[in-house]
């Protein structure tokens, strides 16, 4: 790793650190707070609705499809990021059988520029605009690469371009074991460096896209996209756990309550009492 890569990783770690202790503190600060409402009898009243619903049938039916329902939006949530994330790395390099997604992060393959007339003559309408997510798949045999097909290919300067194939050179004298290949973009009037041979491609683009969403996918990648993804995974497991413990003292609370009812067969509390005798709570 690059100095600017291990200042970037430790920066992200410290922020990733920091926002979990502040987020899990606020979690169980709250779940506190609600502990004490329970201890000082500010909370019966919904105690004793709650609990009184939970032991039906119907409370627990629901209860499990809240649980299911948690779980599919956990995974609705995390799985975009972990394919998005793992897809994006293996479209930088040679795909094998898997296929990936690559946001398109230039404009030279938005129009089509009206010099180039072999875009017109066959019909090639399959641009690809700024931000649009491509799906790229394992590049076939050198052989049977032909004009016009979309591949990414590693440019001398070390990018890795997304353009057309425009020209092939069947091998030669200069060349007698590989074709070299003229690659272009659709809106750019000059071809690429020539030549460009089957060992810097990676991959090639089959016509699959997703317009419009390459910002977010960005995003999704990028080391603030990772941490929120981070953040989102903590906050789900810590805010259970506040949870329980607050439910916990809750069923501890209404245990006691209906000790008191029983032991005095009265509620002490007026108001209290009518709300304890409509949900059939009451003992006598």
């Amino acid at each position: 790793m690059t100095g600017f890569q291990l200042y970037t990783f430790f920066l992200c770690l410290i922020v990733l650190i920091a926002l979990t202790c502040f987020f899990a503190f606020l979690i169980f600060y709250i779940g506190k707070q609600k502990i004490c409402m329970i201890k000082n009898g500010l909370a019966d009243e919904r105690i004793i609705k709650a609990m009184a619903k939970k032991h039906k049938r119907s409370s627990h039916i629901m209860g499990t499809i809240s649980k299911v329902v948690s779980i599919l939006f956990c995974a609705l949530l995390t799985i975009p990021f972990i394919v998005v994330a793992i897809s994006g790395n293996m479209g930088d390099r040679k795909l094998k059988g898997v296929p990936a997604i690559k946001v398109v992060a230039s404009t030279s393959m938005s129009e089509k520029y009206e010099n180039n007339t072999y875009l017109f003559t066959n019909n090639l309408d399959n641009q690809l605009q700024l931000f649009d997510v491509v799906v790229l798949h394992e590049l076939p045999e050198e052989a049977d690469l032909k004009l016009y097909d979309i591949v990414v290919y590693e440019h001398i300067s070390g990018a890795l371009l997304l353009h057309r194939i425009v020209g092939i050179e069947e091998p030669n004298e200069e060349h007698p074991n590989e074709r070299h290949f003229l690659l272009q973009g659709d809106a750019v009037h000059y071809p690429d460096s020539f030549p460009v041979k089957y060992e810097q491609m990676k991959s090639i683009y089959s016509g699959t896209k997703i317009p419009n969403v390459g910002s977010f996918v960005f995003f999704m990648q990028s080391p603030a996209g990772m941490i929120c993804l981070l953040l989102i995974l903590c906050c789900m497991i810590l805010m259970p756990i506040a949870d329980s413990i607050v439910l916990k003292r809750e069923e501890e609370r209404y245990q006691f309550l209906l000790g008191l009812a029983q032991a005095t067969a009265y509620w002490p509390n007026g108001q209290n009492a009518e709300i304890f005798n409509k949900i059939g709570g009451r003992y006598e």
